[in-house]
């Protein structure tokens, strides 16, 4: 008896985790990479290795130099996805800003929806499209310390917000039925390895849900990781492209929205 409880259990949790989403073409998972602050190593080090591979990841543009506008509008394209950054990335005093007028402390919650407006004006110029998701600087929604998510949501001036936590339920959740102006990301340290990479990736799959990777540099600017460790990841990735789906934020939104669990 007790055997086939272990037995039905087991089964149970299988059914849970493999049915937490229907992802195309029965990939057990959606792996979603995005790339923040519109750094020129991404565009040198990312895009020609996630085009190689036939991968769409999503790029957060902020404070886009003029001379690299043309690539950006390259890149949206090739079929990538452009959010919303804000125009000045405006973080808190405490994470070492120079510019102080740019600081989320001194913004208003009026202020911050105003520039997040005008830079989906600024995105339209280069990837042509009406809508468009937002991830939020440092991963923190405080205006002058009011949290301006709500407000952000009433103005529907994005589709979703994605901020800088994760957790092992993540990897689980009905997609589904997470809030879109919730929406998780895992960044990882200097000198990650690639191995380490790839273990979020497994985590995803075993789970049946979304793994959203948070890069800033690669190979080069800040937060960087190595284009070994990268490049490790997206050979793991496309090896197992029948096992994970790699797509944008949008579009792993997109997918479960139109095709929810029963």
């Amino acid at each position: 008896m007790k055997r086939f409880l272990a037995f039905a259990l087991s089964l149970v949790c299988g059914v849970s985790a493999a049915s937490a989403n229907e992802w195309p073409n029965g990939a057990k998972a959606a792996i979603v990479l995005t790339y923040d602050d519109a750094l020129d190593s991404q565009l040198d080090n990312a895009v020609p290795v996630l085009d190689e591979a036939g991968f769409k990841a999503t790029f957060f543009l902020a404070s886009v130099k003029p001379s690299a506008l043309s690539r950006w509008r390259d890149v949206a394209k090739e079929g990538h996805e452009l959010g919303n950054h804000t125009k000045y990335h405006a973080c808190p005093a405490s994470s070492n800003a120079t510019d102080l007028s740019h600081t989320s402390n001194v913004y208003t919650t009026e202020q911050m929806l105003k520039e997040i407006e005008e830079q989906n004006v600024f995105l339209t110029s280069l990837d042509g499209k009406s809508t468009h998701g937002f991830a939020s600087p440092c991963g923190q929604t405080l205006a002058g310390g009011v949290n301006y998510l709500e407000a952000l949501r009433d103005a529907k001036l994005v589709t979703y917000v994605r901020g800088v936590y994760t957790s092992p339920e993540n990897l689980r959740a009905d997609v589904a039925k997470m809030d879109p102006m919730r929406m998780p990301s895992r960044g990882f340290e200097e000198g990650v390895t690639g191995a380490k990479l790839i273990e979020f990736a497994k985590e995803a799959e075993a789970g049946g849900g979304m793994a959203v990777y948070l890069f800033h540099g690669v190979g080069g600017d800040y937060l960087q990781v190595s284009k070994a460790a990268h490049r490790e990841l997206i050979d793991w990735l496309a090896a197992h492209r029948s096992d994970v789906w790699v797509t944008t934020l949008q579009g792993a939104l997109d997918w479960a929205k139109a095709h929810p669990n029963p």
